[in-house]
């Protein structure tokens, strides 16, 4: 009986806990990367250097991408 119960706990790898932070993270990568999309022109012979470069897309976006990361990290690491 108590052979079958460490067993059982041997075999989870991680708690609530590191699967929220998983969660947190996930959304987080998802986050950054919907908010890089886009900046299609309706015209193609038009290039609106704004809507391309905006701090949305090339600041915004990929300092969630790597706080997602950073997080994902986290909860790998943490002790459950």
């Amino acid at each position: 009986m108590m052979k079958e119960k460490n067993t059982k706990r041997s075999l989870d790898l991680f708690g609530k806990s590191n699967y929220t932070w998983m969660i947190i993270g996930a959304v987080l990568i998802i986050a950054g990367m919907l908010l890089m999309a886009g900046g299609k022109s309706a015209d193609p012979n038009v290039f609106n250097e704004n809507e391309v470069y905006s701090f949305r897309r090339i600041t915004l976006a990929p300092l969630l991408i790597i706080a997602g990361f950073i997080v994902e990290i986290y909860a790998l690491f943490k002790k459950a």
